[in-house]
């Protein structure tokens, strides 16, 4: 959790009000990725890096088509911190998150954990890939949604009625 907190707090102003909610899904995610699959402690870097930004384009550029503007933030994060050969595998984690298929052709086994691993936080534990309702619900007791899903509802609106052809942009097959 240090290390999210410590890849976060610079952008606390960029993502401003949104900021608990967006840390708190920061962290069920990295935690449910590692509950579907645990790793060795740089896959888990990779998960928790991918994790902090993979929906920072909401912010940085006021848009729900956020994966490729997502993608710069982490990149510049991952060459500061010398590992600029992780930038293909976190890339490929951002962009495809929202797939709604399995990732069958990812860079590694953690394109798909960390796919799994969002849609179990966005369906709020609907969506379990096996885990217990009883781990899910611990988690979100200790990192409670703090208006994150009240503040995707109120983004996907407003770009409903002006892309009402294009309502979910980030979501792919």
């Amino acid at each position: 959790m240090s290390r999210i907190d410590g890849i976060l707090e610079p952008w606390r102003e960029t993502i401003g009000g949104d900021f608990q909610g967006y840390r708190n899904h920061v962290i069920r995610m990295a935690t449910v990725s590692l509950m579907l699959s645990p790793c060795n402690s740089d896959d888990q870097k990779k998960l928790e890096i991918a994790a902090c930004f993979h929906d920072i384009g909401l912010w940085t550029a006021g848009t729900l088509d956020y994966l490729e503007p997502s993608l710069p933030p982490a990149e510049e994060y991952l060459k500061a911190h010398g590992h600029a050969d992780w930038v293909p595998e976190v890339s490929q984690m951002i962009l495809q998150h929202h797939k709604l298929t399995p990732v069958a052709d990812g860079q590694s086994r953690l394109v798909e954990v960390f796919r799994r691993a969002d849609l179990v936080d966005v369906s709020k534990g609907v969506v379990r890939f096996g885990l217990g309702r009883g781990e899910i619900s611990q988690l979100k007791k200790a990192f409670p949604n703090a208006g994150f899903h009240a503040m995707l509802m109120r983004r996907t609106g407003r770009w409903l009625l002006k892309h009402p052809l294009n309502p979910l942009p980030m979501m792919k097959w």
